[in-house]
């Protein structure tokens, strides 16, 4: 746990409060409504997760394209007691060993019904088939889905789960910033690629998730919900249960998910307060196909600049908040409106150097090796308590070190 990172809870009703560059947010936080009826088709939720899983590979409901520079397109479960770690190429399979005990509100309800509530993170259609093939036992004895229960009869689940990808357990460190049963919130580092794609099968966040989260190996990319860029740093959101996941990813869709940035970028304050909201579609460009752009036959892409600080008096560092979710959609809105991101050689280019600037912040910023971009808070609705929670991590240390250089002997008289 980063000791760095801040949480806040509050209550679904009271309404968060952050810092002076977070308070003209347009990003609602409103509770979800998970309620979910008695008659809902058996392949709602299979559609649904089908869908997120195509948007993880299309760049629907993200923030930044986590592979893009390598592709154009991208429970109580036993972990057992060997203490011998899985290894990248094996697969590891995951021990289901639950009982649950009818409760008197579940009495007259299907066996099947009853397990779709209390076996949460499985799909009807896998418990449907534990139920034909034993693996879940009614009062130890195999039943047809449609038995009716009664309070205080025992339903026993035992099965083991296959991975269901080829994505693998890797050993490798993550930075957990916040925890529970529902949901995890990861700092990211610079360098390291959300999930495999191509050139990139390997040493990404899902191989980490699988390896310190292997019961999440039948969730889609290990839970995720969203993605950023491999050289922006900061707070990824999954969830550790498909019911999790599920609400999250429809958070994320009816915008009660906020993300908040900071990044160094280009331009005076007066310049860049003219621009306090950047509306302007995105797609991918037509003759650079690893590049995104502003087009009007874009998708829509909203960005506000929420707080603007000077550093010196051609560079800033900016509080971004996003209304949308599109590919690269900070670094292009800002390059298109002539105030680019240091650091970013693919929608910068000479830009990013401004007048009036010493040798040492000529280098700091020629030298800087990836774009000056860190998602630094997180919020969203808890999927199970509907309390609002709130997620902030410190800018790393080579952002603090390029900002040091930038407003050197600024504010000195």
């Amino acid at each position: 746990m980063n000791n760095d990172a801040m949480t806040t809870h509050l209550s679904p009703n009271q309404s968060l409060e952050t810092d002076s560059s977070a308070q003209e947010s347009p990003m609602p936080n409103n509770v979800l409504n998970n309620d979910e009826p008695d008659n809902q088709e058996m392949m709602d939720e299979q559609e649904i997760m089908d869908e997120h899983t195509d948007a993880l590979d299309n760049d629907d409901l993200l923030e930044e394209d986590s592979d893009i520079d390598e592709a154009l397109d991208d429970g109580d479960m036993d972990e057992g007691d060997d203490d011998e770690a899985p290894v990248a190429g094996q697969a590891v399979p995951v021990v289901v060993d639950i009982t649950h005990i009818v409760t008197e509100d579940q009495s007259g309800l299907r066996v099947d019904k009853v397990a779709s509530q209390m076996f949460a993170d499985f799909s009807r259609v896998q418990l449907q088939g534990w139920i034909t093939d034993g693996s879940l036992l009614y009062n130890g004895s195999v039943q047809k889905p449609k038995v009716r229960v009664k309070a205080d009869d025992v339903l026993h689940l035992s099965t083991t789960l296959q991975q269901h990808s080829e994505d693998q357990p890797e050993n490798i460190d993550i930075d957990v910033v916040y925890e529970d049963d529902d949901v995890l919130v990861i700092n990211k580092p610079v360098g390291m690629v959300v999930h495999p794609g191509a050139g990139n099968q390997t040493g990404t966040l899902v191989n980490a998730l699988l390896y310190h989260y292997p019961q999440q190996h039948h969730l889609p990319r290990a839970g995720l919900v969203h993605r950023i860029d491999k050289d922006t740093s900061g707070l990824l959101l999954i969830g550790k249960t498909k019911p999790a996941q599920m609400a999250l990813m429809e958070q994320l869709k009816d915008k009660s998910v906020y993300r908040h940035y900071q990044c160094v970028v280009a331009g005076d304050q007066a310049s860049l307060l003219r621009h306090r909201r950047i509306d302007a579609p995105i797609g991918r460009h037509r003759t650079q196909r690893t590049k995104m752009t502003v087009m009007t036959a874009g998708r829509e892409a909203v960005t506000h600049l929420l707080n603007v600080t000077p550093l010196n008096d051609n560079y800033c560092l900016l509080d971004v908040g996003l209304e949308t979710g599109r590919t690269h959609q900070i670094r292009v809105h800002l390059s298109h409106v002539t105030h680019p991101l240091v650091g970013d050689r693919v929608y910068g280019g000479r830009r990013q150097l401004r007048a009036g600037l010493t040798e040492a912040q000529r280098q700091a910023i020629s030298n800087f090796p990836r774009q000056a971009l860190h998602a630094y808070t997180l919020g969203f609705v808890h999927p199970t308590t509907g309390e609002d929670i709130e997620v902030t991590t410190p800018l790393p240390e080579d952002m603090q070190q390029l900002i040091a250089v930038l407003s050197d002997g600024y504010n000195d008289e």
